[in-house]
């Protein structure tokens, strides 16, 4: 199934950015009597919501995929139908001028833009959202992570926020404090299968960091907590199930040895049964996802390419070392 304009582009693999952008010729040749500035014309029959879903999410694809000239003309639209003061379209407007920018230099007249309006409405979110995933791409990493503190004791209920802080301690190496962000996340997306998994693969990195400090038997045993609630929710998930495996498949070849609930409460790892059991169970399901995603039968097409390949490695390099053992 092709990729949709009215879901956001921002996850979708770059093939799948191109087929969304090549979709400009035809959608901006749409009617230009939808282009209107009137508030009435939302209830014409030319105009529907789903028309500016589509002209927003164009613009993204446009923008990923180098097609500046439709970017603009979609932004010209969303400016004269909303006005140049609508937070959102001002987000967009300095969206396109970053991806305009050929130097540093112009970035940084963007920054300055962005502090501009700051100072005049601080609590415009979408600009302070921008201005702080500028900073990233600018590699001005600290002045990203102190914004971005800020905005959230401001916003502290902003799952996107929390997301993006963790994601920027990560990159620092600092676990323990990725893994409290994205722990907020949890609290409240409580059912989001992706960011339990994401949350075991943190506490496996933190717990096989060289010159790790945390406990390594905490960290391995919440990460076989966050896969396997990871999978409970979703039934195909194929992180979840990629993590359970190589979690499970290393604590065993350590031949670990399960701790008792004294030493560590909670934290104890699962008896080496329970664990040959999840290792079994991530090791077929994934076999599944790789033959039916490969045949491209119906249903399991949505996998992305490079997690297939990932899991058929990981289950050769098993193979290939059980093999190894029995010769």
């Amino acid at each position: 199934m092709p990729p949709s304009l009215l879901h956001p582009p921002s996850q979708l693999s770059p093939s799948a950015a191109l087929q969304l952008s090549q979709q400009a010729p035809n959608v901006l040749s749409e009617s230009l009597s939808a282009v209107s500035s009137s508030p009435f014309s939302l209830f014409s029959a030319a105009e529907t919501p789903e028309l500016w879903i589509k002209y927003e999410n164009l613009l993204l694809s446009c923008l990923r995929t180098g097609d500046e000239r439709a970017a603009h003309q979609c932004l010209e639209r969303l400016t004269t139908r909303f006005g140049a003061t609508n937070e959102r379209v001002m987000a967009l407007a300095g969206l396109v001028k970053e991806a305009d920018a050929q130097n540093p230099e112009d970035l940084e007249k963007v920054l300055k833009e962005y502090d501009e309006v700051l100072s005049e409405d601080s609590a415009n979110i979408p600009i302070t959202k921008r201005r702080i995933a500028l900073l990233r791409s600018m590699g001005r990493t600290s002045d990203a992570v102190s914004s971005l503190v800020q905005f959230l004791s401001f916003s502290p209920t902003d799952g996107e926020g929390w997301a993006e802080l963790a994601d920027l301690y990560l990159t620092q190496g600092l676990y323990q404090q990725a893994i409290y962000a994205l722990e907020e996340v949890l609290v409240m997306a409580p059912n989001a299968w992706n960011v339990h998994a994401r949350l075991g693969e943190m506490q496996y990195m933190a717990a096989t960091a060289p010159g790790a400090s945390v406990s390594y038997q905490k960290c391995m045993a919440e990460a076989i907590k966050r896969f396997s609630r990871s999978i409970e929710l979703c039934d195909d998930y194929l992180r979840g199930y990629y993590g359970l495996k190589l979690v499970t498949s290393k604590l065993l070849k350590e031949s670990a040895k399960p701790s008792k609930p004294s030493e560590e409460g909670e934290f104890a790892l699962p008896d080496t049964r329970t664990m040959e059991k999840l290792n079994e169970l991530a090791s077929a399901k994934l076999s599944e996802i790789v033959r039916r995603s490969t045949a491209r039968e119906a249903g399991w097409r949505g996998y992305d390419e490079l997690e297939v390949a990932a899991a058929r490695d990981l289950l050769s390099e098993e193979t290939s070392a059980h093999s190894a053992r029995e010769r």
